[in-house]
């Protein structure tokens, strides 16, 4: 499996942990991917469960099993912005105080 990465919409079902099955499986936003336990392959991951919108219900931990993650979408690619030019300064203009 590809790396998991914030931003990822991720399908979690039985095939992660028995207590997803049914109507219990969801849809996760990851914020972050915890250390993968040696135990089996399962991993901690946190995110938002979002509702069929999309909308953002509730923050959770699960514990889940690496291999039966599906990811539906990934988040795209951060883009770097590049800084603009350095312009020079203009320059000030000098007013004559009348006195």
């Amino acid at each position: 499996m590809n790396a998991l990465n914030p931003g990822d919409l991720l399908l979690i079902g039985p095939a992660c942990s028995p207590q997803f099955s049914g109507d219990r499986a969801l849809r996760l936003r990851l914020v972050s991917v915890g250390e993968i336990d040696p135990y089996s392959g399962w991993m901690w991951l946190t995110g938002y469960v979002l509702d069929s919108r999309g909308d953002a219900t509730a923050k959770r931990e699960l514990y889940v099993q690496r291999a039966g993650i599906v990811v539906e979408t990934r988040a795209p690619a951060p883009t770097l912005v590049g800084r603009k030019p350095h312009a020079e300064p203009r320059p000030r203009s000098v007013r004559a105080r009348v006195g």
